[in-house]
């Protein structure tokens, strides 16, 4: 193996390597052996990842674990966090309909932990930052150091470990009643398709109070058909109108508080899939940007009724509101991100 460069993580580095004598490019996640956090995630992630084959989960090909020596050796990234292409970075951004090709790809990734792998898999920490994109640019999740199998039955529902995850994507219902269940991702993943549209952090203290949490601030502006006014502007001419009405709905209903009434990643996926049906029927006729994309995506025909809005209460609002400036928040124990806002 051969180091080539390496970025900071959450509970390590993740370098860049060859095995194979140089045949094979591979990403190298090492503990840091100095430091006692992290030995737990490093081993769920070894259990979770040997159990799972999918085209959309990021590929464990081994893994070292001798005392305090703990390394991951993963398939490599080649164009690195879907974050990076449309945000904080220098790459140029991804086109619209690239962007939602790429939300599509993540919801197939989570659909199998959610109800094609032996056990259901809650993946606890779904973010931009944990959506990988290969050389041909196909999408990994990755990151599955926070993850729970989830044994769900007709009596057991949820399971209830420690709340963590990564600010500013964390259920609200979870951190309130300690009980985590797959709509638990949902949330998280909700907050991910209003930060691709409209490419800004989950939160940003310095704004007015009302556009702080984005949740909020998204949620509002699509209940008042105002989406497209924080839609980013560098795409905002390539997005249909049904397109971006659809993809509202989707975002909007994944963030709602009580999380029985949040839709499954089925009806998900197939509203991402019906928003890209729309786009391209759009520009068929003229009336979408085009924006292009370089990924297939299966075009399925309507099997479910659209989903629906739901207002954000007055407490939801309060809640999100103190958990953005609560200073007890911020501890590395609960938030993966606070401490040290370095991607894992």
């Amino acid at each position: 193996m051969i180091v080539l460069s390496s970025g900071a993580g959450g509970f390590g580095n993740v370098y860049k390597g060859h095995i194979d004598n140089g045949a094979t490019t591979v990403a190298i996640k090492r503990l840091n052996p100095s430091s006692n956090q992290g030995v737990h995630e490093f081993q769920i992630e070894i259990e979770m990842l040997s159990k799972l084959r999918q085209l959309h989960v990021v590929l464990l090909i081994g893994y070292y674990n001798d005392n305090c020596e703990m390394i991951l050796v993963h398939n490599y990234m080649a164009h690195g966090i879907f974050r990076d292409h449309f945000y904080k970075s220098k790459k140029p951004r991804l086109p619209w309909k690239q962007r939602l090709q790429i939300c599509i790809s993540a919801a197939k990734g989570l659909h199998y932990l959610h109800t094609c792998a032996n056990h259901t898999i809650i993946h606890r920490d779904v973010k931009s930052t944990n959506i990988l994109l290969d050389e041909k640019w196909v999408t990994k999740i990755f990151d599955f150091e926070l993850s729970k199998l989830g044994h769900i039955d007709a009596g057991h529902n949820h399971v209830t470990p420690m709340v963590k995850g990564s600010f500013g994507y964390l259920d609200l219902e979870y951190y309130n009643r300690q009980q985590l269940t797959k709509k638990s991702d949902m949330y998280s993943f909700g907050m991910v398709l209003f930060e691709v549209s409209c490419t800004r952090p989950a939160i940003i203290l310095d704004l007015p109070e009302e556009q702080v949490n984005l949740v909020e601030w998204a949620r509002h502006c699509y209940k008042n058909g105002t989406l497209d006014q924080i839609v980013d502007p560098n795409i905002k001419e390539e997005i249909a109108p049904e397109c971006l009405k659809k993809f509202g709905e989707l975002g909007d209903s994944c963030l709602r508080e009580n999380g029985f009434k949040r839709p499954g990643i089925n009806n998900v996926l197939w509203g991402l899939e019906f928003a890209l049906q729309l786009q391209g029927e759009a520009e068929m006729m003229g009336q979408g940007g085009g924006g292009g994309g370089l990924l297939p995506a299966a075009l399925t025909s309507p099997s479910t009724p659209p989903l629906h809005g739901e207002s954000t209460t007055n407490d939801d609002e309060n809640v999100l509101r103190s958990m953005a400036n609560n200073d007890k928040l911020k501890n590395k124990t609960l938030f993966s991100e606070i401490m040290n806002p370095m991607d894992r």
